[in-house]
């Protein structure tokens, strides 16, 4: 057998074992990451101020010893999504694709992803509601300096009770006492990084901003971001205190960010974090043109999974499973390193209840481009049409809102 074809088999055989706001109120908090079962009848198998926040370094032995800068933070090329929910019974943990896993094994999940030498995990409130967060912060106790923790705050939620109440909530009374939960629940003194998980229509992001500012002095936050914001709302934002980092939804199979979004945020200095970094497990090769979701799945409200779109999407998938082969990679891996590929402060943050899984994307972070590898992908990216919207009418109303004026 050849040298190289030796050393692709290799590799291959290391993939295969690394892989053994009134409306729907769950959905506007979604910020998916990659399904790790296929759906029921599937038919397929630079800083932003003065304050550096730093973690460990990536294990011995993790796939790649490479950093970069997201605002003021120096992290690992891939993070991890938590946005785990109650299952049928006290132990088990959900995610939003009809997978499933239970509180030992999450917790274990999330520790081995420290090994790996993932800095960077981000959940929320919504997530659970508070499950998450808790799950995160049992996870993370003796190791917790390794790390950058991110939540989010925003949603009218029953801090007692996590009742939702259906809407956004960002009063600034609200954030405080949200935030003060959120320490509890992490078991931390601080939050590395803070979002606004939905911009809040009736909240001027002055009053946002500015009681997030106080925060900081506090010591209770070190940073602050947007998720799903409106650029003058960025704008007005980082006029009170210097934004850190904007999440977004992208992806091979979302590109919007790119237009204006992360324009924006070389200009500023702002770090950027991509949520659903795999398309919700289609560029992971777990949709097929067949597929359709169950109830609980929070796909099976997304028009671009919708029947009479997913045969015309089919044509990404097989880009990607084209140029996994070229890379002698997984599908998911191709499109994380695309990712990464971008720009030197976009991180990305998969979530997964599986081990395997979470191995598989953190490997991603050791595959490159050539210069002329990225212009021959994007243009074949570019020569694909997308058909059906990236989300349900609620959820995408309730992105790129903008805040309300100062009074």
């Amino acid at each position: 057998m050849k040298t190289d074809d030796a050393n692709k088999m290799n590799r291959r055989q290391a993939v295969t074992a690394a892989a053994i706001v009134g409306v729907a109120p769950w959905l506007l908090s979604a910020c998916g990451g990659t399904p790790d079962t296929p759906a029921a009848t599937s038919d397929t198998p630079a800083a932003t101020s003065d304050t550096t926040a730093t973690a460990a370094g990536p294990a011995p032995g993790s796939a790649s010893a490479s950093r970069r800068r997201l605002g003021p933070f120096d992290v690992a090329p891939i993070g991890l999504g938590v946005q785990w929910h109650p299952g049928r019974s006290p132990q088990m943990v959900n995610d939003l694709y009809d997978s499933s896993t239970d509180r030992a094994a999450a917790i274990a999940l999330i520790r081995r992803a420290v090994d790996l030498g993932v800095t960077l995990f981000d959940t929320a409130e919504a997530y659970g509601p508070f499950m998450s967060e808790e799950l995160l912060g049992e996870a993370l106790q003796g190791i917790r300096d390794r790390v950058v923790v991110s939540t989010k705050f925003g949603f009218d939620i029953d801090l007692n009770t996590g009742q939702r109440r259906g809407g956004v909530n960002s009063q600034p009374d609200h954030i405080r006492q949200v935030v003060d939960a959120q320490l509890r629940r992490l078991r931390t003194d601080r939050i590395d990084l803070l979002y606004q998980h939905r911009v809040d229509p009736k909240v001027p992001i002055e009053d946002v901003a500015g009681t997030i500012k106080d925060l900081i002095a506090q010591g209770k936050v070190r940073h602050y971001g947007l998720s799903e914001p409106s650029l003058q709302t960025v704008r007005r934002a980082h006029a009170v205190h210097p934004v850190a980092v904007i999440q977004n939804e992208y992806s091979m199979l979302w590109r919007g960010p790119e237009a204006k979004v992360l324009p924006l945020c070389e200009e500023l200095g702002i770090g950027f974090v991509s949520w659903s970094p795999l398309g919700m497990g289609f560029l992971a090769g777990r949709v097929g043109a067949r597929t359709r979701f169950g109830e609980e799945d929070f796909r099976a409200t997304v028009p671009r999974f919708a029947p009479d779109a997913l045969p015309a999407n089919m044509a990404l998938v097989r880009l990607v499973q084209t140029w996994a082969r070229r890379k002698d990679a997984t599908p998911a891996q191709v499109a994380l390193a695309w990712l990464i590929a971008r720009k030197p402060w976009i991180v990305p943050i998969p979530g997964t209840t599986n081990a395997a899984h979470l191995e598989e994307n953190v490997a991603a972070a050791s595959i490159s481009f050539t210069a002329a590898e990225l212009k021959e992908l994007d243009s074949a990216l570019a020569a694909i049409t997308i058909t059906g919207e990236r989300l349900g009418p609620a959820v995408l109303a309730a992105t790129g809102v903008e805040a309300a004026p100062k009074r």
